[in-house]
């Protein structure tokens, strides 16, 4: 188990509740881009289901402890299960931590045994700033309407530490249940928290 310093931590933390992110109960931004396998991904093409975004860099140790915990991957299960669309978004640009082209895409998923339905590639930031993604990990729900249902941190305790993932209270998997029930999730919007996405200057 890796541990960080206090100080390596804080200078990580990114929280944020960008204004220009769109609000619980509004609808979600369209968007359209290419997976690691080149398959287009479009928001439309998931009418009528609950879609999760996630966003992900494998050199940050907040979503390192996410996977390494097997808290991730188990939500992946899950919601597939369920039949919800997991979608993880790489925000990353070329040159910068987190960045992955295909085939760094499908060595990361063998590695970390990650099964989302879709890998995004966003290079260009489009689709993170669609959203004011600021933090990997930065976490999404998408009601069956297709408005925003939840935005924010994946659970609450900022910590880069797998067994704390596991004791955590987990906000997507609340509003997941909450969205399944018909119910607008409580919390809906939570400060963030995380690397900061690895945007292009």
């Amino acid at each position: 188990m890796r541990l960080f310093p206090l100080a390596v931590v804080g200078a990580l933390v990114a929280p944020s509740l960008g204004l220009a992110a769109p609000q619980p109960g509004q609808q979600a931004p369209a968007f359209q881009g290419k997976d690691y396998e080149g398959r287009t991904v479009d928001l439309a093409q998931f009418k009528g289901k609950t879609v999760v975004l996630e966003w992900t860099n494998k050199g940050c140790p907040f979503v390192g402890h996410m996977y390494s915990s097997g808290v991730m991957q188990r939500l992946q299960r899950d919601a597939a299960r369920d039949g919800i669309v997991w979608v993880t978004v790489i925000s990353s640009a070329p040159g910068q931590q987190g960045y992955l082209d295909s085939a760094g895409v499908r060595a990361w998923k063998a590695h970390e045994r990650a099964e989302p339905a879709y890998v995004v590639l966003d290079p260009t930031g489009s689709l993170g700033h669609a959203y004011d993604a600021r933090t990997t990990p930065d976490m999404v729900v998408i009601d069956r309407n297709g408005r925003v249902a939840y935005d924010g941190a994946i659970d609450n305790k900022v910590s880069t530490n797998p067994s704390d993932a596991q004791t955590a209270h987990n906000y997507v998997v609340a509003a997941l249940e909450a969205v399944k029930a018909g119910r607008a999730p409580a919390p809906a919007l939570t400060k963030s928290y995380g690397c900061s996405v690895k945007y292009a200057d």
